[in-house]
């Protein structure tokens, strides 16, 4: 088990001595490709003391097996809508990673059509059985759901823009290790904010103000291969997988390391920093990812972009039109259903 934790501090997993407040944490879609893994994640957190594990089927299994990790946190799993409410009840943290994952030649485009629907649902029933919880939102296309969970929520009266968070922690952690490894510098010690949205070119890495400086010179045309395998990493991982799944370890591994920072947020911890997809006034559109601080009522500030070099700022202009376009849809879909 010691040997288990160790290897989760590597990403900056941090773990925490001394006594914790109780916290309840729910995973929707917990018995999926992405929920799996991130449950056994989430059993493990120090920060978390009961687990909540709900799918529309298989969630039981699921959860006696997790349950079987002497770890502190009680795991519960609950199968089918009948049981959402009460898997849902006390919840501090919500992470919703429930839909259908990308295959070979599906844009996340795609997957709205399927996943808004899905999204919507279980959004509305945290706005009934929880509404002060974080909403972690990993349900692809991000730039749609986590709109689509703000309108929704609004329906309700329930919209704390603090708490509705798009989990775009996968692409900082790729940006990371592929920086690391082309820079010649200890992945550990590498910070790099990723800014705008969650899918393509709406993912712009800001390189030009990663720590610490690269080991090896980096040209441009490295900068350029290196924004661009940032924007595929997911498409990277379809096609590796030649159609039998997408990103899902290490997207659970970035949906954990996310779920943690809002945990310790919550407790107090001071200087919690991440890049999230949130309600933002940074640019002219209302949805941005940037760096957020985060407190005891999620987000409680919103960092701006800091200085672009040309080449960033280029890519925050191209990227606009396709972010405004799936905030527009995401906003749309809600108001229609």
């Amino acid at each position: 088990m010691r040997a288990g934790k160790e290897v989760l501090k590597a990403g900056t997993r941090s773990f925490a001595s001394g006594s914790l407040p109780d916290r309840k944490v729910a995973v929707l879609g917990a018995a999926g490709g992405i929920g799996q893994p991130l449950s056994l994640l989430m059993k493990l957190s120090p920060y978390v003391s009961e687990l909540s594990l709900y799918d529309i089927a298989g969630t039981p299994g699921v959860a006696a097996d997790v349950s079987h990790i002497n770890s502190k946190a009680k795991v519960k799993g609950y199968a089918g809508e009948d049981q959402l409410g009460e898997a849902l009840k006390g919840c501090d943290v919500v992470i919703i990673p429930a839909g259908v994952p990308r295959k070979p030649g599906m844009t996340r485009d795609d997957l709205f059509k399927i996943n808004a629907g899905i999204v919507k649902s279980l959004i509305e029933a945290c706005g009934k059985h929880c509404p002060n919880a974080l909403l972690n939102i990993i349900s692809n296309p991000v730039n749609s759901t986590v709109p689509i969970a703000a309108e929704t929520l609004k329906k309700l009266g329930v919209y704390d823009e603090r708490r509705v968070l798009g989990v775009t922690t996968l692409d900082v952690v790729r940006a990371k290790t592929f920086y690391a490894e082309k820079a010649g510098v200890d992945v550990d010690k590498v910070d790099i904010p990723v800014v705008g949205g969650h899918a393509g070119v709406t993912i712009l890495p800001l390189f030009s103000q990663a720590v610490p400086s690269p080991s090896n010179n980096l040209s441009d045309a490295d900068i350029d291969a290196l924004t661009k395998r940032t924007q595929d990493g997911g498409t990277e991982v379809v096609q590796a997988k030649a159609g039998k799944g997408s990103a899902t370890l290490s997207m659970a591994y970035a949906g954990a390391l996310f779920a943690d920072a809002c945990l310790r947020g919550l407790n107090g911890d001071s200087d919690v920093v991440e890049c999230s997809y949130v309600a933002s006034t940074i640019t002219d559109l209302p949805f941005f990812s940037s760096k957020v601080k985060l407190g005891r009522n999620g987000v409680e500030e919103v960092y701006g972009l800091g200085e672009l070099n040309s080449h960033e700022a280029e890519g925050l202009k191209a990227m606009m039109p396709e972010l405004r376009s799936s905030i527009e849809k995401g906003v749309q879909f809600a108001a229609e259903n």
